[in-house]
């Protein structure tokens, strides 16, 4: 039997889960399976992977043959790292101790880029948000400058109409006290003119 490391695909239309799984290389690619040992999520960034890693190493050592995007993940999750240190170690070439010294080391440098990606990518998403923010502000402030313009336009109309109609009042006004003197004096024209002729 050939047995195969490889994806089993889950998840959505244009939304890829995977289960990364041992299979007989015969089965259909989402058939059955002799063990799974983990998943991969490649929406995220960087990819999430989780890995039951002694069973991924089992397996490897035991000769089943991953495909190609199975081990790449194996690769980047140490476990051919830890095959090698293996084998070193089967050799004679190095201890034990310093097998796992090397696979530390490896891990920790790992971890390290992993930060630096996952800070990078909240660095980018905090100057978008910034930017964003800015350009908000930006149009709020037009916005705010374009209403308080309208509302000038519209007390200075409204102060010009007070003033045309208070204008129009006091001219009416002195229209009146003009007719009203006119009217006083057209009497007293008359009763002027009596007075002489009674005496």
């Amino acid at each position: 039997m050939a047995t195969r490391i490889r994806l089993q695909r889950h998840g959505k239309k244009n939304q890829p889960f995977y289960h990364i799984v041992v299979a007989d290389g015969r089965a259909p690619r989402d058939g059955r399976y002799i063990e799974r040992l983990g998943t991969y999520n490649p929406l995220t960034h960087p990819a999430q992977v989780t890995l039951n890693f002694d069973r991924a190493l089992y397996w490897v050592e035991t000769g089943a043959a991953p495909s190609d995007t199975a081990r790449a993940i194996l690769r980047h999750e140490g476990v051919y790292l830890m095959k090698h240190l293996r084998g070193g170690i089967a050799k004679g070439a190095f201890s034990e101790n310093e097998a796992e010294r090397r696979f530390a080391a490896w891990k920790q440098d790992r971890e390290s880029k992993i930060n630096n990606i996952k800070r990078e990518d909240a660095d980018a998403a905090r100057s978008i948000m910034k930017k964003r923010l800015e350009a908000e502000t930006k149009v709020k402030e037009a916005i705010a400058a374009k209403v308080a313009e309208k509302r000038a336009a519209e007390a200075e109309a409204a102060a010009a109409a007070q003033r045309e109609a208070e204008e129009a009042a006091a001219a009416a006004a002195e229209a009146a006290a003009a007719e009203m003197q006119a009217e006083g004096a057209a009497e007293a024209a008359p009763e002027a003119a009596e007075a002489p002729a009674a005496e």
